[in-house]
């Protein structure tokens, strides 16, 4: 393999790519001639629509995907990646969004799988394996017990031993892809730390986000990509959010919270006393009350895991709960999903790819899941105008940018943002009483994100309720009339949204009340 060592400004340039290309089916054009180059020592943000291309090219960088054309250089070697282990064997690792650790293992045990200490006689070295992993804690900030259970911990701790997997195995490249879209403010504070010691350390890290505070937060350089082409690279220094967002997707987008705006006084939605009972008799809800007045935004904040899942899936039918749901005065309790929705309940799931999508269906038929059966589509039941279902879903591809070469494609072939976007355009585009959306806008761009969130406030304009479930603490302050925290299945308190700051909401999902945040009364 050639050698072609280089630096730029007096950092060697540890990876490097020329023209790379990636087509999909001849028809989707993910990556187009992509030069691309990091540096020793940097946190490099990676920056672009849903469909830009960044996730296909990381793939290619860790050996998920294999270019069509194109070369890459790591530390000056040419290299050719058949797998993630080509790629670990060079020094590169990623941590996922979705991570991929196996919960009833051990720290330990998940950290050294697949690279595990042995005797002569095959035993595991245990002992040696938990030194090393103390050591490499102790020397980048990450505290991990190794004995600990992976179940045990919080996301944010996790995501450590996810890092640490990685520099147990040496490596010195890191790509982390959305890592602080389930994190509170002060876990996303402490990942930042922890990037900056692994800088300061020589480790090089490129950094995929929609959050654009972060970009500035924590970047040396960003690298904007549209279309499967880099458009340009830039510094926090050089450029400013509204730039940023222009060179993301050709405008700059509002950032400006709701206006005053009429809330109706009776509730249409009322919950009393809501309990949900797990398995193992733990309550994942527990005894929570609340009122929803028509054009009302009610956000739920809250780190991944207390409750908010089991809240939305008892309000439509989903859960067996005890305690009363009332909409417009009539009890839900022991409704079916299709009751509830019939009643003008509508739904996005968290889990978009679980719950809210059938990926072995083709855009258009995931379009209509919820109105197959209905007019104008159907006739006594019977869908029979599938040319009308392709033009309605020709239309919501436009309206929300979906990156897709048509309406007949799979849509498990899509990015998870587009996949996403579809599931918005089919619960958005009916009129409701009761909107119930959670993680509306996760994994989508900054202006598929503004897009979705004036839909769900234009419904709120109209007279519907929106109960809206989000990790995102600016979307939640920026939207929503007011915020309720969850913490351990419970209610920590009630915030008014023009009150709401993002550390002080930080502070009540990890478990302090509102009377212990004066600045949020």
């Amino acid at each position: 393999m050639a050698e072609r060592k280089c630096t730029q400004g007096g950092q060697e340039t540890v990876l490097r790519c020329e023209g790379l290309c990636k087509c999909y089916g001849g028809l989707v054009q993910a990556n187009d001639q992509v030069d691309f180059e990091l540096r020793r020592g940097e946190v490099h943000a990676f920056l672009g629509e849903n469909g830009a291309g960044k996730s296909t090219l990381m793939k290619m960088l860790y050996g998920m995907e294999q270019p069509d054309s194109g070369r890459i250089f790591v530390h000056g070697r040419e290299q050719a990646f058949r797998s993630p282990a080509d790629a670990i064997a060079q020094g590169i690792g990623m941590v996922h969004q979705e991570l991929m650790l196996i919960p009833r293992l051990t720290v330990m045990e998940n950290i050294i799988l697949g690279n595990e200490i042995k005797t002569k006689t095959g035993r595991l070295r245990k002992k040696e394996a938990a030194q090393q992993i103390q050591e490499l804690s102790q020397a980048y900030g990450l505290e991990a017990d190794p004995e600990a259970l992976v179940e045990k911990l919080s996301i944010g701790q996790r995501q450590r031993v996810e890092i640490l997997k990685l520099l147990y195995r040496k490596a010195d490249i890191l790509i982390f892809d959305e890592p602080t879209a389930l994190l509170t403010p002060q876990e996303s504070d402490a990942l930042f730390d922890v990037l900056r010691r692994l800088k300061d350390m020589g480790k090089s890290v490129l950094f995929i986000t929609h959050k654009l505070r972060e970009v500035y937060q924590i970047a040396d350089r960003m690298t904007v990509i549209r279309g499967g082409r880099i458009v340009g690279v830039t510094t926090p220094q050089e450029t400013d959010v509204s730039g940023l967002t222009r060179m993301m997707v050709g405008k700059t987008v509002s950032r400006d919270r709701r206006p005053p705006h009429p809330i109706g006084e009776e509730p249409v939605l009322a919950v009393e006393g809501l309990t949900v009972l797990e398995r193992n008799g733990t309550r994942s809800v527990d005894g929570v009350s609340f009122n929803l007045r028509p054009g009302e935004v009610l956000g739920v904040a809250g780190i991944e895991g207390n409750g908010q899942t089991q809240l939305a899936q008892a309000l439509i039918g989903l859960r067996k709960a005890s305690g009363s749901i009332r909409l417009q005065g009539r009890e839900l309790t022991g409704y079916s999903p299709k009751q509830i929705r019939k009643l003008g309940v509508g739904s996005i799931p968290d889990d978009r790819q679980g719950m809210g999508l059938i990926l072995s269906m083709r855009i258009y038929e995931n379009l209509i899941l919820n109105r197959y059966e209905q007019k104008p589509f159907a006739k006594n039941a019977l869908l029979e105008d599938w040319e009308g279902v392709r033009e309605y879903a020709r239309e919501q591809i436009r309206l929300f940018s979906i990156a897709a070469a048509n309406e007949s494609v799979y849509v498990r072939t899509l990015s998870g943002g587009n996949q996403q976007k579809i599931v918005a355009a089919r619960e958005l585009t009916e009129a409701r009483r009761l909107l119930i959306a959670a993680q509306p806008t996760r994994g989508v761009d900054v202006a598929s994100a503004d897009a979705i969130q004036n839909l769900i406030l234009e419904a709120a304009t109209k007279g519907c309720a929106v109960l809206l479930i989000s990790s995102d603490l600016d979307e939640l302050i920026k939207i929503s009339d007011r915020i309720m925290v969850m913490f351990r299945g419970q209610v920590m308190g009630f915030v008014e949204g023009d009150a709401a700051t993002r550390e002080g909401l930080g502070r009540m999902m990890l478990g302090e009340t509102a009377e212990e945040t004066p600045r949020l009364q």
